[in-house]
């Protein structure tokens, strides 16, 4: 069995062929710039690399790239669209009405359409992304949403309710959703299975999604108890270029005095703040480690801020679960910056981490990185989204 895995942006479309069969990607590429010119980079199993500038007016478009690639041409790796099965869609926000993955029907995509309130720059494209899909495919392959808030829907009210007036939640559903699901939620099944305990049961564990975006999950026994994220990827602690939790002043401050509307007030801390915006040099990590080691003091208050800042969240949770068994790390940056698990690791040294200092100089390699006498556990796990994706959608099909 053969299952396309889509994730629809608002200008992009990334995609993966995964060949069920030893869970093999086949091939995976990304439709950029759609809308707005077009980019197409098309990659096989075998080393094979199609990249192109090619005109992309919608998503139906960028699909129509998608499948010629995969069937004709140099990098073709299946003989017929026929051989895909199903398609799988990543869903940012599925609110309260989506606690799993659903087959795409008529009624879902409507839900999924009116969700857009709570995430207007991501479901809008997911539905496109469907769309297109149908009209590329044909009305008659399974398509399967698998939604990023799901695996935070066991969160409980105490911690998925914000303080303002309830009447809010019962007219637009604010509350917690939490995002990046689908990453906590295979980095953790594989944490539990290094644990020895493949349900769960039993465990106390963290789970550190960083890259550009980042979140951290406390998990129980298994099921979500609290996480960074709120009712957008904005809530949190500092990121690439979002700004995580701030005072709300600041925010109502900042619109008086300089006069932002609020979509203004929306793209500064959204894509102007976080260690973009402290450090005045970029949103890539590797940029600001690279400023540091010429001295540069703003992009160092940077990186000890976001620093601080995870070290507190995890503190918080720790204390919320009740104790700790591990601790993972994933993500681009989680996978790949040895220097930030090392400072985090170290200020929990109190709760019994010993690193291993030169297991933790690996790059995107699972690894245990704690020594065999460290009473806390740490790992690194490289997230796989897409396999998620891919196995619902096969699961839900077969079913």
């Amino acid at each position: 069995m053969k299952i396309l895995v889509i994730n629809a942006g608002s200008s992009s479309l990334k995609y993966q062929l995964i060949d069920m069969k030893g869970e093999k990607v086949l091939a995976k590429g990304i439709c950029e710039r759609i809308g707005i010119g077009g980019k197409f980079t098309h990659k096989t199993f075998d080393g094979r690399v199609i990249t192109k500038l090619v005109d992309m007016p919608n998503h139906s478009s960028a699909f129509d790239e998608v499948k010629n690639a995969l069937v004709i041409g140099e990098g073709k790796v299946i003989d017929s669209l026929s051989e895909v099965s199903a398609i799988g869609h990543r869903v940012v926000q599925g609110g309260s009405k989506y606690d799993r993955s659903v087959l795409i029907t008529p009624q879902v995509l409507k839900g999924i359409d009116e969700l857009a309130a709570l995430a207007p720059l991501h479901n809008k494209a997911h539905v496109q992304g469907i769309n297109a899909a149908t009209a590329a495919f044909g009305a008659d392959i399974p398509q399967v949403a698998v939604f990023d808030t799901a695996f935070h829907q066991t969160i409980p009210p105490k911690a998925y309710m914000f303080a303002v007036p309830y009447e809010y939640y019962e007219k637009y559903n604010v509350r917690r959703y939490g995002f990046h699901g689908t990453s906590h939620r295979y980095v953790s099944a594989r944490c539990f299975e290094l644990l020895g305990k493949p349900d769960g049961k039993g465990t106390k564990i963290i789970t550190c999604h960083l890259g550009n975006g980042s979140s951290i999950t406390a998990i129980k026994d298994g099921k979500v108890i609290d996480t960074t994220m709120g009712l957008t990827p904005l809530d949190g602690f500092m990121m690439g270029t979002r700004s995580g939790a701030v005072d709300p002043s600041v925010i109502l401050f900042l619109m008086e005095k300089e006069g932002f509307s609020p979509r203004e007030m929306d793209e500064i801390l959204n894509k102007k703040s976080g260690m973009f915006g402290i450090s005045g040099v970029s949103s890539d990590d590797r940029d600001i480690a690279a400023a540091i080691e010429q001295g540069n003091r703003r992009a160092k208050l940077a990186w000890d801020m976001r620093t601080y800042e995870i070290i507190k969240y995890i503190g918080g949770y720790i204390t919320a679960l009740g104790g700790i068994d591990a601790i993972v790390f994933t993500a681009g940056i989680g996978e790949n910056q040895p220097r930030l698990r090392e400072e985090v690791l170290e200020a929990l040294a109190y709760r019994g981490a010993k690193i291993d200092y030169e297991k933790n100089k690996a790059h995107g390699q699972e690894i245990e990185i704690t020594t065999p006498d460290s009473t806390l556990r740490a790992f690194v796990i490289p997230t796989n989204e897409e396999i998620v994706i891919a196995r619902d959608t096969m699961e839900i099909i077969n079913r």
